[in-house]
């Protein structure tokens, strides 16, 4: 093996036989052919192969000239004030063909149970009738909006877009972190991180087949198109952005330009007769659907926050009377609540009659008596959340924090079980991460897209893999200093299997009763009272 390829993994083996977390790369094991003390994974072979035979300047000069790259087309983010290129590592997250099936399979299954739960939300609560959940957890969640109660949305569907988010714990589990169907965000970095690296590593590319991703703005748009008010035959759709400010903004324009759809302020529309309409230079467009990209508060100021603006008034009773679709519907927010998101399983089983093919991270539901002691008693080995948090802000790792912190958050639990859950601190997995000319093993999540047109649940093939580039850190959100990875999902004729002994990498929640797939929620509970 070349000495290059030693210089680059010099301490990683010594840093796997430390850890208790499972590397997607690297069995560290014996000594493999490719990287001394490490054996690859089966998918991650022909990878390894091609930087074994790269020198640490080869691997500097492509890494940077991604950032270069990144840079001139505007692919950056702010942190503390200053714009950078969003950082994308140079050592790709690869999976293969079998365990992307039941990702795919795991993902769809949970989008189609989201979407029933929020149609049953906004409509007769059945889930509530039969016991499924409570009452008062939907109606306390902050993102739960009566303005909308009561009515289905034009196209029938609600969850158009989603994202996902996935972990493998320390035994090689993959499991659900939590949904996002609000206003997920993220794939422009997904397309742009593939072109990037088609360039840098442009060898792997032409040695496997590596599924496309560049499909995903004509599934989005078809499905936005076919989703459009009944009896709209070319329906004209419009991307909505808070602006050149918003963070996404970079986002928003590429896949308004990819789709070839304008892209719209709340000020540039008007509504009038139950329809919406776009200012243009030739007069005004009627638009049948807005694919929106900020709140809900912000969307209606008539509905909403008064000085809200960023939308249109209007916008909801439109949307009510059938006039035009929104994207993601106006209240999806509860199905992203933390605690509903401890309920899924249940919910799958309801309104899927199917056993959870992901599993959740065991969680506690502080309302729970039982659940908040323990907890309480827990604090610092456990990770707490806030319910309504997004972007890792408001999360508080115990392990890590001080006894300020833990005091503080003490009390919060106590005034307020509703706002917070509490999840077991798991090792993520980690992947080759380049740093100070050296791969060292970094924690990393996925968050799959899924676009779904009311028919069929379509999975775009990788998603996002989040980063944290702090050694040793669990947080990998931008905002928090964490950054990216291409994620390539392999074709069959190269999906190898992974030497040496195989793990069970999907799996029920330790704390989730299993029921048959063929028996419906209800009849479980009819045998339970028997």
């Amino acid at each position: 093996m070349p000495a290059s390829s030693s210089d680059l993994f010099a301490s990683y083996s010594g840093a796997l036989a430390t850890s208790k977390a499972f590397d997607e790369m690297f069995i560290a094991a014996g000594g493999g052919a490719e990287t001394v003390g490490l054996t690859a994974r089966g998918s991650y072979r022909q990878l390894t192969r091609v930087l074994a035979g790269l020198t640490p300047d080869d691997i500097a000069a492509r890494a940077e000239a991604m950032a270069r790259t990144f840079l001139d087309r505007g692919v950056t983010f702010d942190f503390a004030g200053e714009e950078r290129p969003f950082p994308l590592d140079i050592v790709p997250r690869v999976i293969d063909a079998e365990e992307w099936q039941g990702l795919e399979r795991g993902v769809a299954q949970r989008v189609r149970a989201l979407e029933a739960f929020l149609n049953d939300v906004y409509g007769a609560q059945d889930a509530v009738r039969d016991g499924v959940l409570p009452r008062k957890l939907i109606t306390s969640s902050k993102h739960f909006h009566r303005q909308v109660h009561g009515f289905r949305p034009a196209g029938g569907v609600r969850v158009h877009v989603s994202g996902i988010d996935i972990v493998r714990d320390g035994e090689g589990t993959l499991r659900v972190l939590e949904d996002n169907v609000r206003v997920p965000s993220g794939v422009s970095y997904v397309l742009e991180n593939r072109r990037a690296m088609a360039k840098a590593l442009p060898e792997v590319f032409s040695q496997q087949s590596i599924r496309p991703v560049e499909e995903y703005p004509r599934r989005l748009l078809s499905a936005l198109r076919k989703t459009a008010p009944e009896g709209v035959d070319d329906p004209t759709v419009v991307v909505l952005t808070p602006g050149i400010f918003n963070s996404a903004y970079f986002e928003h324009t590429l896949l308004a330009g990819l789709m070839g759809v304008e892209l719209v302020e709340g000020r540039d529309l008007t509504c009038r007769g139950n329809q919406v309409f776009m200012r243009t230079t030739s007069g005004e467009q009627r638009v049948d659907v807005i694919y929106k990209r900020l709140d809900d508060e912000f969307l209606d100021p008539l509905q909403f926050r008064a000085d809200s603006m960023l939308g249109c008034p209007g916008l909801v009773n439109a949307a009510r009377a059938g006039g035009v679709t929104i994207a993601n519907a106006v209240g999806n927010g509860v199905a992203d609540d933390k605690l509903i998101y401890s309920y899924v399983p249940d919910l799958i089983r309801y309104y899927l009659g199917e056993e959870p093919f992901l599993a959740n991270v065991d969680t506690f539901r502080l309302e729970e008596d039982a659940a908040r002691e323990e907890v309480l008693d827990r604090l610092p080995e456990l990770v707490v959340k806030p319910v309504d948090g997004s972007g890792g802000k408001g999360l508080v790792i115990g392990p890590d924090a001080s006894r300020e912190e833990l005091d503080t958050l003490r009390r919060q639990l106590i005034e307020d079980p509703r706002g917070w859950i509490a999840q077991p601190v798991l090792q993520l997995s980690t992947v080759p991460t380049l740093h100070r000319e050296r791969f060292s093993p970094r924690h990393v999540d996925l968050r799959p897209f899924a676009v779904n047109d009311g028919e069929d649940v379509w999975v775009l093939p990788g998603g996002l893999t989040r980063v944290a580039l702090k050694e040793g850190s669990l947080v990998v959100n931008s905002s928090q200093g964490g950054g990216s990875k291409d994620t390539w999902v392999l074709g069959e004729e190269t999906g190898a299997a992974d030497p040496g002994p195989s793990r069970r990498r999907f799996g029920h929640s330790a704390r989730t009763s299993v029921w048959p797939v063929e028996t419906s929620w209800r009849d479980s509970q009819a045998g339970q009272q028997q």
